[in-house]
Order: C-alpha cells, then sequence, then structure tokens
C-alpha cells in the first residue's frame, strides 16, 4: 500500500524562484518570472491611465469655470460610469451587449435574433435604457443569454 503523503498547511520548495516585483524601489512582492514583466507593464499602464483621467478632467474643470476641488468629483464619476455592474438591469444589459459581440451581430442583427426568442426591440430597448428587467423577460433573456434561469435572475437581482 502506497504511503500518503500529509498534506501541511506551510511548505517551503527550494526549487521555486520569484522575482521581487518593486513600486518606486520597495519590494512589494514576488511573482513567476514568466509574468513579472507583464504584471509591472500593466501596472504602470495602470497609472499612466489614472493620471491622464485626472489631467483631463482638471482639463475640464478648468474650461468650464469651475474649481479645482471639483475635479477628484469629476474623476469620481467617470470611474463609477465604466465600472462593471454587479446587478440588475445595468447588468443584464452589459451580458446583452457581450453576447452581441460574442455572436459578432450588428445591432439590427442582434435585435432580429433577440425577437426570435420573444424579447421584442421594445422590451430590448428599455433595458439598455436602464429600465427594470421585467419577470415575464427572464426566459427569452436565460435563451438568449445562454444561461439557465436561475442565473439570469442571480445577475438581475444580485446579493439581495
Amino acid at each position: 500500500m502506497p504511503k500518503v503523503k500529509s498534506v501541511l498547511p506551510w511548505e517551503c520548495s527550494a526549487q521555486s524562484a520569484y522575482v521581487p516585483l518593486c513600486h518606486e524601489g520597495a519590494i512589494v512582492g514576488f511573482c513567476d518570472p514568466n509574468h513579472a514583466g507583464e504584471i509591472a507593464k500593466s501596472l504602470n499602464e495602470a497609472e499612466m491611465l489614472q493620471k491622464a483621467l485626472y489631467q483631463a478632467c482638471y482639463d475640464l474643470v478648468a474650461r468650464t469655470g469651475g474649481s479645482s476641488d471639483n475635479v477628484a468629483e469629476l474623476v469620481q464619476r467617470y470611474r463609477a460610469k465604466v465600472e462593471r455592474p454587479l446587478h440588475g438591469s445595468a447588468l443584464v444589459a452589459m451580458l446583452l451587449r457581450e453576447r452581441q459581440i460574442d455572436l459578432d451581430l450588428t445591432e439590427d442583427e442582434f435585435a432580429k435574433f433577440c425577437d426570435s426568442y420573444r424579447l421584442s426591440r421594445a422590451d430590448l430597448r428599455e433595458i439598455y435604457q436602464g429600465e427594470e428587467v421585467e419577470s415575464h423577460q427572464l426566459i427569452p433573456l436565460s435563451r438568449i443569454l445562454g444561461k439557465t434561469v436561475d442565473e439570469v435572475i442571480e445577475a438581475w437581482k444580485g446579493d439581495e
């Protein structure tokens, strides 16, 4: 009978090698050397994009004659607009847009596709405009999205 190795919560592997990931001269972590360059590049780009957003909002506030105190608030409003919704009609609308992209359909073709599953153009437009999803739309939405009705309800209702 083979011996079963007990699993310990802490272990050490002398064969693994990791490289340090540094931010402004200080080591903030270690990662696999195959991914270290990619991670550093992504983090630098994210920081640059954050600075660009702040600068664009500063310029916009300056042109409209607003106070520089409004810049941080404007940055937060723009960031909130692009965050992925966690539930509700906004998430269902995003899932529909992603499904359209996955199927590689134009707006008109996708509307016809949805209509074939009994979700009318008017219903589709209302969902995109943020109006509440109605319970009779759940079955057509599940078929369109390729998900179960329970998955659509979970996306719609969230963690209520």
